[in-house]
């Protein structure tokens, strides 16, 4: 190695650097999607602890005991997401038909004018029955699966919410937690990482969650004058998808601007289309930089690569994770950084200080 020059040196140490935090990562997630029913339900509970901390907190100041307002704000939580859930399902089931009448119709509009052949409806249909012909023999398998599934995400909510109770109750030990599981002499390093990116998180969820709420507001206000079919169960999947950034604007807004347009003409789905973009750019200039300012603050293209990655690793799920997760990155890199720069500046200050060995010498008179 002493035979290679200086640079060469340092792109081989950055490599291995890379390597090593790569395969690290690798590993890492290789083994969340071995543990993945252990795993997500953390997961699931740091970003409700993160969410519902303020309302806990503010309970512990009222001199509520510390088990009780972790108690109280589990019940919150399991009314205020029971009640959003049958608000939305029951907007989706009263306005479903209509929302699926006008994408139908939208399909076989723009099938009529730039559909290819085998691409109409009733030849999607056609073909829909021969699969379900060829694969109906595995419909109890399927069935069985879905079972399945939906017990698996109920005893992972249940987990979750039980670990909502207990993060929020010892959250005040998590530092002295920390500190004794730390290596000697990096506590207060570790301690000031693992705040600074539940700091992020609990922004990002809280300013996320009310920015959904304006936007969902803006746009079932903006359909409605528009008098466009399905506007409550519009707004209803414009909230819920707004916890995935960028992506999820484009599906529901996308979806709005169908419905407009095979119900109400071509004229209308324009002005939709104007009411979605016009919400945006008041999401993009002015409620994100306000709500979020305090918090880490991502490039889109960091942003979109992250929802890329989670989808792959974990489908819906993990795009759902993968924006506030990496905010938490964000965190601790920012924590690390503003150190790192702290104690350069400490070091450059002290070789500087009179009477230190890199100190120019004074001149004698």
């Amino acid at each position: 190695m002493q035979l290679l020059p200086e640079g060469a040196r340092r792109l081989a140490a950055w490599c291995a650097v890379i390597l090593l935090v790569a395969g690290v990562g690798w590993l890492g997630i290789v083994l969340c999607g071995e543990f993945r029913t252990a795993v997500v339900p953390v997961l699931l509970a740091l970003l409700g602890t993160a969410l519902l901390g303020p309302l806990y907190r503010r309970l512990v100041k009222m001199r509520v005991n510390r088990s009780l307002a972790a108690g109280l704000t589990c019940v919150a939580v399991v009314v205020f997401v029971g009640g959003a859930v049958y608000i939305v399902v029951a907007a989706l089931i009263e306005t479903g038909d209509q929302i699926i009448a006008s994408l139908k119709q939208a399909a076989k509009s723009l099938t009529e004018h730039f559909g290819a052949a085998g691409t109409s409806l009733d030849d999607l249909a056609s073909n829909a029955r021969e699969l379900l012909t060829k694969f109906g023999g595995t419909a109890a398998s399927n069935v069985i699966t879905g079972v399945s599934v939906v017990g698996e995400t109920i005893a992972i909510a249940v987990l979750a919410l039980l670990l909502v109770f207990f993060f929020l109750r010892d959250s005040h030990r998590a530092g002295g937690w920390l500190r004794s599981l730390a290596p000697r002499g990096t506590a207060d390093v570790v301690v000031a990482m693992a705040r600074r990116a539940f700091e992020a998180v609990e922004g990002f969820m809280r300013g996320t969650t009310f920015i959904a709420l304006i936007d969902a507001i803006c746009i079932t206000v903006g359909l409605l004058i528009l008098r466009v079919p399905g506007a409550a169960g519009l707004g209803a999947l414009v909230f819920v998808t707004a916890y995935i950034p960028y992506l999820g604007a484009f599906l529901s807004g996308a979806v709005a601007v169908l419905v407009a347009l095979a119900d109400r003409g071509f004229v209308i789905a324009l002005w939709a289309l104007g009411v979605v973009l016009a919400v945006q750019v008041l999401e993009g200039h002015v409620l994100q930089p306000v709500i979020h300012s305090r918090t880490v603050q991502m490039h889109p293209a960091a942003v979109m690569l992250a929802i890329t990655g989670g989808a792959s690793v974990a489908g819906i799920l993990g795009m759902l994770l993968a924006v506030p997760l990496t905010a938490a990155a964000f965190g601790v890199l920012h924590e690390l950084r503003k150190r790192y720069a702290s104690q350069a500046s400490d070091a450059s200050d002290a070789s500087e200080a009179p009477g230190s060995p890199g100190a120019p010498e004074a001149s004698g008179s």
